[in-house]
């Protein structure tokens, strides 16, 4: 993460991609950071109070589900840049995706907040005993949580790298053929 902070920095690497990489990198290293806490979670004993444990899961939900937006948007920047590369510089502009981030990541807080309110108006409220970092999901609410931050970006993920798969083998056949049909016309010049 760091040497992307660090890359991003020097104009020439100002680039669309670049910058949901940086995305993906400051979600990452908040995953690793959240992780962190989970440590702290000793033999099942959350010992940092009921306001902290929401907070903890609001903020592990939030940055897991930007991760995963991000990911969609770095799929949807490769399909572009693959599938229709002349058009690409004019589709995917920094303004474009400085957008799309910002949108993911507020989407995903705006849910995800939505998706934990219960938990986020009496922290708390669910705990049997002391110590305890229990957080309770609307079993409707939970579905949709399911289908809208990680069914959904996984399949247009993997729709997207198919095609984008398909592309790459017909390109790959059509300058096959057309190296072969350069060594064929090399080959019958010379006698």
């Amino acid at each position: 993460m760091i040497s992307m902070l660090f890359s991003y920095l020097f104009r020439q690497l100002h680039t669309p991609t670049n910058l949901l990489l940086l995305s993906l990198a400051v979600s990452d290293f908040f995953v690793g950071f959240l992780m962190f806490f989970q440590i702290v979670l000793i033999d099942g004993c959350w010992l940092l109070g009921d306001f902290m444990c929401i907070l903890y899961y609001v903020l592990d939900y939030i940055i897991t589900t930007a991760s995963i937006g991000t990911m969609v948007l770095i799929s949807v920047d490769r399909y572009v840049a693959i599938c229709d590369p002349l058009h690409y510089p004019n589709k995917v502009t920094q303004k474009r995706v400085k957008i799309c981030v910002c949108l993911c990541w507020i989407c995903s807080a705006f849910i995800q907040t939505l998706l934990l309110k219960d938990n986020l108006e009496q922290p708390g409220r669910y705990n049997s005993c002391f110590g305890e970092c229990v957080i309770v999901i609307n079993y409707i609410a939970g579905l949709a949580d399911l289908f809208l931050s990680f069914i959904g970006p996984v399949t247009v993920i993997i729709v997207l790298y198919m095609r984008v798969f398909v592309v790459a083998v017909s390109h790959a056949r059509a300058m096959r053929s057309h190296t072969a049909a350069l060594t064929l016309e090399c080959s019958a010049r010379t006698p």
